[in-house]
């Protein structure tokens, strides 16, 4: 079996940190260019301190057209000039990500699961880190499966756990398996709940994440082209998540939490809950209620921006 380092929670080469955003790499100092190939950026030829120095906030989601949606809105919310549809995105020659730049915000897309939004996850804190950002707070905002909740409820993250229910992140590097913290910025998350207030209509709880690494037999579905369990199994599995404290499922959660954590960064991932995983698997709710349902962690996100430059109370 492969060694298991316990507790890696990135306090290795704290010299190497010399500028506000950390990175935990101490052989970026060594290299003449760095080159965000995903991001279709890099060191040498892009001015990243003009580009991106006065960003305060990151927005990530799965969806490009989400993105870019959310990019839109924010423009609206902080009363930016121009026209919306002149946003641009700043990735357009890859197509693995997109990234939109609104005033103090990026808003970018980080595709499906944990391998996706990792490989995004490390470029995107380079990109802080090279730019000299500071005082950068970062969201994921989503979709989930619920666990005994309402669909249409969102899902302030506190810990997010693996399909053990452990909140931890395992990452296997050169045969040995790091294990990461996943714990997330409490007093984030609990202005995350003060601001959900100006949303009454929209019920707001903060609780645990299970992320999966599949979207079907790993989250216990029984509709997938592959089912090796009963439906009693998959409900008393269930069951055992929401004795735990699970409130939703999704696939990003934990590298998120982990890598953020790792990097100082403060972090809060908010999802909406789809449907009640109890109740069924698959997903029924008609369209126009699934727009209004997602928009549901960009408007309290929105709110908590907003607050933070002091345009509301």
């Amino acid at each position: 079996m492969a060694p298991i380092l316990l507790n890696c929670m990135g306090n290795e080469h704290d010299d190497y940190i010399k500028t506000e955003v950390h990175v935990k790499n101490p052989h970026l100092d060594s290299m003449e260019e760095d080159i965000l190939y995903h991001f279709n950026l890099g060191t040498k030829t892009h001015d990243l301190p003009r580009m991106f120095g006065d960003v305060k906030f990151v927005c990530v989601g799965g969806s490009g057209n989400r993105m870019r949606a959310f990019a839109q809105f924010m423009h609206q919310e902080l009363g930016l000039l121009g026209d919306v549809g002149d946003i641009r995105d700043i990735c357009e020659g890859t197509d693995r990500y997109s990234m939109y730049k609104v005033g103090p915000l990026l808003s970018i897309s980080h595709g499906m699961g944990v391998p996706s939004i990792s490989i995004m996850l490390h470029e995107l804190i380079k990109l802080l880190y090279h730019a000299h950002c500071r005082d950068v707070v970062l969201f994921r905002i989503g979709t989930s499966g619920g666990i005994g909740l309402s669909p249409g409820t969102v899902v302030i993250t506190d810990h997010a756990v693996d399909s053990f229910f452990r909140p931890q992140f395992e990452q296997v590097v050169l045969g040995k398996v790091i294990v990461r913290s996943t714990e997330l910025d409490e007093g984030l998350a609990g202005e995350l709940l003060l601001c959900s207030k100006a949303f009454p209509e929209q019920p707001t709880v903060i609780g645990h994440t299970m992320c999966t690494h599949d979207f079907y037999e790993g989250q216990g579905r029984l509709d997938g082209a592959l089912c090796s369990f009963s439906t009693e199994e998959k409900l008393e599995y269930l069951s055992k998540a929401y004795d735990a404290g699970v409130r939703n499922i999704e696939m990003e959660s934990t590298v998120f939490a982990a890598m953020c954590r790792v990097c100082d960064l403060r972090a809060a991932v908010v999802c909406v809950t789809l449907l009640d995983r109890f109740q069924g698997d698959q997903i029924s709710t008609p369209h126009d209620v699934l727009v209004e349902y997602q928009q549901r962690p960009q408007c309290l996100v929105a709110r908590f921006i907003k607050k933070s430059l002091g345009l509301v109370e």
